[in-house]
């Protein structure tokens, strides 16, 4: 039986450039997002130049019954999830904390944190069932640490950073192995999501340097998920050479 993949998130970004190599890798696919269009026009891209079976499903992690309705009821053959790339999130806004939107707060929270235990919490449990299993979470540098007007987008990924290393030691038993990838600055639609589309603002961010690509970050995922059985690469901490924290760069301007 050919291994099978689940990718959340995987319309665009670090999620569609993950299912990409996991494909090529002969892997079978799971992919989710919220955009129908863009999750049926990765699909047909992997599955004509790939040839692997791909099962797309639309939904929004943020909605409990939503991500229950869809992961609740796979079929025997798409229930044995050998991989899972927990990767559906964003950041949103970068006011200071007393201008907060209380708006976009909650919905990096219901994201970043609530949906990526939604999802574990099914797919943990039909690893379980097989004592077999490797959960990835895209975490960030800003897990580790914290910078004017990240607050609570920070916040979100500390909980990420938390939430790893407590499924560890909670999956531990069952021979499931979890891991994390935290990039540092990735060019991706990430800094047009928090601004919000204001295309000027986000093209500024990566301007004077040379960003990581969704492939650099993807490659860390082959990574660890090509290692040997008895070998488990925890926590990767991936930054373009000029990014030595999560706000100081080395720009050329």
């Amino acid at each position: 039986m050919k291994k099978i993949a689940m990718v959340t998130g995987a319309t665009s970004g670090i999620g569609e450039a993950t299912a990409h190599k996991l494909a090529a890798a002969g892997y079978d696919l799971i992919i989710t997002g919220r955009r129908k269009e863009r999750l049926m026009e990765v699909t047909h891209r992997l599955s004509d130049k790939y040839g692997v079976d791909i099962l797309e499903l639309v939904f929004d992690v943020r909605d409990r019954n939503e991500v229950e309705k869809a992961l609740g009821n796979l079929d025997n053959r798409w229930k044995h999830i050998d991989v899972l790339v927990n990767n559906a999130g964003l950041a949103v806004g970068l006011d200071r904390i007393n201008d907060g939107n209380t708006d976009d707060w909650e919905r990096m929270i219901d994201t970043n944190v609530k949906g990526l235990l939604y999802v574990t919490r099914i797919i943990s449990n039909y690893m379980k069932d097989r004592s077999a299993g490797h959960i990835i979470n895209i975490c960030s540098i800003a897990g580790k640490e914290v910078y004017t007007g990240g607050n609570v987008y920070c916040a979100s990924k500390h909980a990420v950073d938390a939430l790893t290393r407590g499924m560890r030691l909670d999956l531990l038993p069952y021979g499931i192995k979890v891991s994390q990838i935290c990039p540092g600055a990735v060019e991706t639609e990430f800094s047009l999501v928090r601004f919000k589309g204001d295309k000027e603002r986000a093209d500024a961010v990566y301007k004077g340097f040379t960003p990581l690509s969704a492939d650099d970050v993807a490659d860390a995922v082959m990574f660890m998920v090509s290692a040997p059985a008895h070998v488990n690469i925890a926590d990767v901490l991936i930054l373009p050479s000029s990014q030595g924290s999560s706000s100081v760069f080395e720009k050329k301007l």
